[in-house]
């Protein structure tokens, strides 16, 4: 089954919903992939793959500290009001 939708038309909570299922689905899709003793197999008992997954998880979370500071500058640079500024004004309530 597929089907498309208008993210541009979702408030925050209905995005933050849509993309909880996205992630949902594309996990158990993953999870699903390929024979976990046949992969163990090719992979072996060696620790190259352990530490090339660790390197690229640190790199990673570099890079995600890197994107989330040029966020919040974009944001406090800008007019527009963020989910979060929005949520502080409530009182800290999501709606």
């Amino acid at each position: 089954m597929k089907g498309t939708a208008d993210v541009a038309t979702m408030d925050p909570l209905m995005l933050e919903g849509y993309a909880r299922l996205c992630g949902r689905t594309l996990a158990r899709a993953h999870a699903r992939t390929g024979d976990r003793f046949a992969i163990a197999g090719y992979l072996g008992a060696g620790d190259v793959f352990d530490e090339a997954v660790g390197r690229f998880a640190l790199r990673y979370a570099d890079l995600t500290v890197s994107d989330h500071a040029a966020l919040t500058a974009a944001l406090s640079d800008s007019d527009a009001p963020s989910h979060a500024a929005k949520a502080r004004r409530r009182g800290g309530r999501r709606t």
